[in-house]
């Protein structure tokens, strides 16, 4: 039996289904991410669902396939949204292009096509853009969240970036947050825009589209190590709520980790899975070389999903529990 046809899936009338489940719980956390960077973010999603769009069916006319059924499925749409989700609201255009490209070529079509992908497709598509193009990956315009109009706007991608910087200019975190406009986390507008991930998440969980166990191992595992580090020095270690709020982590917990062609599938699997995803990022926040670490921790745990599934099958009524078949 292929991964694709698991019985441990989620739920749903169809994959069509799911896909316009997740672009519907998106959508509360698209117009917030619009309203605090502007028309670009909805540009970078135009670009992308374009570009996308068009990949698909050229790949599947190239491959003999009907068009119809898999343009329906709206897969194409939810890996466009998601990486132009990811990519900086100035962005120029043909950074869209190309991560597009890589993450319908490379992340999903060179495997076979949707069911077959062993890698999350629109984090290919971001870890191309991230590695190939630092510069314009990390060009963000400054934040100014429209109902703070008088708040001073804060340059840099997320709160995890200004963080970084400022750690490795031997600060601490009570001198960081005191220079913030209203503390730490609160007033830079991202823990708003975590929070309608989060909201859209639960209206996921409530469709039973997703299962719970993968995002809460991705928010138990980052809390399992920020939790202890940050009681024992909180000016050099960010507290698990900052992490939770900051950066990509309610997207990463609620709508990445948890595609299902490419994550664990078993009960026991999912909550390894999302755990280890917690963990890493939070080993690449803290010690890495780069701010997030969403888009890695990913990838890496979606190599591991195969053996963690093998691994973790339930064990069937009366036979005695054994090492799996080679």
């Amino acid at each position: 039996m292929s991964r694709a046809s698991s019985p441990f899936l989620p739920v749903a009338p169809s994959v069509g289904g799911v896909m316009r489940d997740v672009l519907l719980a998106l959508a509360p956390g698209v117009v917030l991410y619009t309203l605090l960077f502007g028309s670009g973010v909805l540009l970078n999603i135009l670009i992308a669902a374009l570009t996308c769009v068009l990949v698909e069916a050229a790949v599947l006319r190239l491959r003999g396939k009907p068009l119809k059924p898999f343009l329906l499925d709206h897969s194409a749409l939810v890996t466009a949204l998601l990486l132009g989700l990811s990519l900086p609201p100035i962005a120029p255009w043909w950074i869209a292009v190309i991560g597009s490209l890589a993450a319908m070529l490379l992340g999903k079509h060179v495997y076979g096509g949707l069911g077959y992908n062993p890698f999350n497709p629109a984090m290919v598509g971001f870890v191309v853009l991230l590695i190939s193009f630092p510069v314009q990956m990390t060009a963000w315009p400054a934040l100014q969240p429209i109902w703070a109009p008088d708040v001073d706007a804060a340059t840099g991608a997320t709160a995890l970036d200004h963080v970084r910087t400022q750690l490795g200019l031997q600060r601490t975190l009570s001198e960081i947050g005191a220079d913030a406009p209203m503390g730490l986390v609160a007033g830079r507008g991202w823990e708003w825009i975590a929070l309608a991930w989060l909201a859209g998440g639960i209206y996921l969980l409530w469709r039973r589209t997703i299962r719970w166990q993968i995002p809460a191992g991705v928010l138990a595992g980052m809390t399992l190590l920020a939790l202890p580090l940050w009681a024992v020095d909180p000016d050099r270690y960010a507290s698990p709520l900052f992490h939770a709020l900051s950066g990509a982590t309610m997207l990463g917990a609620f709508f990445i980790a948890t595609d299902p062609v490419s994550a664990a599938t078993t009960p026991r699997g999912r909550l390894l899975y999302g755990t280890g995803i917690g963990l890493l990022v939070y080993v690449i926040r803290t010690w890495g070389g780069y701010p997030d670490g969403v888009a890695f921790a990913v990838l890496l745990l979606n190599l591991c999903a195969p053996t963690i599934d093998r691994y973790t099958q339930p064990r069937v009524y009366g036979q005695n529990r054994s090492t799996p078949d080679a």
